[in-house]
């Protein structure tokens, strides 16, 4: 199927949010990991969330020239144009763009769907975040309060982090009190009086409730999925909307346990991202791939190798199984499986 239409992400969410499931959103940095993905998707019959990075757009385009606007736009239109041999639909999201990074990153994107939207077409990317975690609150608002009408216009989403998520993503490094790890809903709610419910836009929340970017061993992160359901009902309340008003995402899954995972997505989540889990299980496969056949990859002792051992396919092929069987792990835990809307 083709990359979704903003009409058929908002359908992907909403029935997500009606049915109590999530969408895996899957970082990716290559070709190889894309296509992964839509393996892994397909396998799993779930629809799913690809998303790019500031460093994963710059190791698109090249790792040497770090023109990041320029690989997320080869990102897409490669998975643009892959996608279609795929029996699923998936949407394009662009991940953490903190401050430094929106004139070179996320601005130029906006700048580029436009022109697209103006020529009849619809937007490069289906979603975008910003990241104002690392920013007065106040400032965070403010930011958010400008790209949502650029946004709403091309019928894309907006997604905003309210907290702070611990560890470090792309070079972003988060350090402080346990406390700033725990959303507030005196935060939410001004953030929801600026930018609305909807009205104004549509977009999505990541709010922390102890997330931590990165691996860590079960025990050594306190999760609080729970808070979100409160936080949902002090909101619902004092908005006068129906449950669960927000459209939440869950940021530093990595190694939470399925019981957490489970209430985060009871309390409103409908997007959970993935990527150190994928790495790993990518890189893993790999390493298992050139132990076993490291006489076939190496020329040792004055041999020849094995040509059909080292072609980069060979082992390429490896790793997209391995991190496509992470994927319909991620659907199972999320629910996601078997909910394809285009079944």
């Amino acid at each position: 199927m083709p990359v979704a239409t903003p009409e058929q992400y908002a359908e992907m969410l909403d029935k997500a949010k009606a049915n109590g499931y999530a969408y895996p959103a899957i970082n990716a940095a290559s070709s190889q990991s894309i296509n992964a993905i839509l393996q892994g998707l397909t396998e799993a019959g779930s629809d799913g969330i690809i998303q790019v990075t500031t460093g994963g757009a710059d190791y698109f385009a090249g790792h040497t020239v770090k023109g990041r606007a320029t690989g997320a736009i080869a990102f897409a239109k490669f998975a643009t144009e892959v996608a279609k041999n795929y029996p699923v639909t998936v949407a394009l999201h662009t991940d953490h763009c903190p401050k430094p990074a929106l004139e070179d990153f996320l601005l130029p994107l906006i700048a580029a769907s436009e022109e697209e939207v103006k020529a009849g077409r619809g937007p490069i990317f289906q979603s975008h975040m910003w990241d104002g975690s690392a920013v007065p609150l106040d400032e965070n608002i403010e930011i958010a309060k400008e790209l949502l009408p650029r946004l709403k216009a091309i019928n894309a989403i907006l997604e905003v982090e309210i907290g702070v998520v611990g560890g470090e993503e792309d070079g972003v490094k988060h350090e402080g009190s346990n406390e700033a790890l725990y959303t507030t809903t005196a935060d939410v709610s001004k953030f929801v009086e600026a930018l609305g419910l909807g009205e104004n836009g549509r977009y999505l929340a990541a709010l922390t409730f102890g997330n931590v970017h990165g691996v860590y061993k079960p025990g050594n992160v306190k999760l609080r999925p729970e808070l979100l359901g409160e936080i949902q009902a002090a909101i619902a309340e004092r908005f006068h909307t129906g449950p669960k008003p927000l459209d939440l995402v869950f940021h530093g899954g990595s190694g939470s346990t399925p019981e957490e995972i489970a209430t985060a997505v009871a309390n409103g989540v409908v997007k959970m991202n993935i990527d150190t889990d994928t790495q790993y299980a990518f890189t893993r496969s790999v390493a298992g791939f050139m132990f076993q056949n490291y006489d076939g990859v190496l020329k040792v002792d004055g041999g020849v190798g094995n040509k059909k051992a080292y072609d980069p396919r060979a082992w390429g092929k490896v790793a997209e199984n391995g991190m496509a069987a992470r994927v319909v792990e991620a659907t199972q835990q999320l629910g996601s499986t078997g909910h394809s809307i285009s079944a």
